[in-house]
């Protein structure tokens, strides 16, 4: 797969590109098998427990919603990375074959390498998104990973050191995505106004009162497509109205060579045609990247991710 001269132009008039079939179904059949293998794994652990009730008539998407309404974490451990803030020696997240096949899956990198260049860098601002039906969710959930995610600029959300940088957001939908299941919305044309001021609420975001919300478009979509972002694209996503959760990946890649706004944590080579060698195709060492990365930062009082503070009186 590749992207026609059409829709490089609409990327960079609009500032975004939704591109169907990105991942094909084996992609996403090991991604359900890997983490429905991990879910099983903390769920007997909270079972044995007392946390939650029995599970063997629970398939993955109810055993999440058990474990949620009984105040489990699982959105940490099925993270592929760690927390912003203070990292523990322990703190739980999810490196596994699957995962990576998926950041590495040369359908997506033909389509990045049309847009950044064939030099590429899996940058390491990436989260995996479940979202339960809004109704489910906790009075007090702010985390974005889990529900509402308020406006803001992917460039908002890291250091100034990559703000030249090159680099695209691919958010990957692993279910599918209906008006009513947590769409993404966007602001087209938006990244030609520049970097907007942020926030440092719970969630970093953009303050509604500069965000000319009349103009969003929602962007539902089938399992296995991109949502291709420009890094000052704003975007946000609606609530989920539906009755299923919705479950995507939110990753990132950046021209190698350039800073990722998030060196403390570890990147790789995806491809490279000048230095094939270069390129990491070990999911393991990626794993081992991540712990080493745990090990080094655990202990530390805060480990930034953004640049913001609610100091400002927009932000009040």
């Amino acid at each position: 797969m590749t992207l026609s001269a059409e829709q490089i132009d609409a990327f960079g008039r609009d500032g975004y590109l939704v591109v169907e079939d990105a991942v094909d179904r084996g992609v996403l059949d090991a991604l359900h098998a890997e983490y429905s293998a991990l879910m099983d794994r903390l769920y007997e652990g909270w079972r044995a427990e007392g946390r939650v009730p029995p599970g063997a008539a629970l398939d993955f998407w109810g055993k999440l919603s058990a474990a949620y309404a009984a105040g489990c974490d699982w959105f940490q451990p099925m993270d592929c990375s760690l927390p912003g803030g203070a990292i523990a020696a322990d703190t739980p997240m999810h490196f596994g074959p699957a995962a990576f096949d998926m950041i590495t899956h040369p359908r997506l990198l033909d389509i990045v390498e049309r847009l950044i260049g064939p030099e590429i860098t899996s940058n390491p601002i990436q989260h995996i998104r479940i979202k339960p039906p809004q109704r489910e969710v906790h009075a007090d959930e702010t985390r974005a990973h889990v529900s509402l995610t308020d406006w803001h600029q992917d460039r908002g959300v890291t250091l100034p050191e990559a703000d030249r940088t090159d680099m695209v957001t691919v958010w990957l939908a692993i279910t599918d995505v209906t008006l009513d299941s947590a769409p993404l919305q966007v602001i087209p044309g938006g990244h030609r106004g520049g970097l907007i001021e942020h926030c440092g609420w719970v969630q970093t975001g953009i303050p509604r009162t500069l965000v000319p919300a009349e103009r969003a478009v929602p962007l539902p979509c089938r399992a296995g497509a991109a949502v291709i972002f420009h890094p000052l694209t704003p975007h946000a996503s609606l609530p989920n109205r539906s009755d299923v959760y919705r479950w995507s990946f939110d990753i990132r890649f950046n021209r190698t060579g350039q800073p990722t706004g998030r060196d403390h944590f570890p990147s790789f080579t995806a491809r490279s045609r000048a230095r094939p060698e270069t390129e990491l195709h070990d999911w393991r060492m990626w794993r081992e990247m991540w712990q080493a990365a745990r090990a080094r930062l655990s202990g530390q009082p805060h480990v930034p991710i953004h640049r913001w503070d609610t100091s400002a009186a927009v932000c009040a």
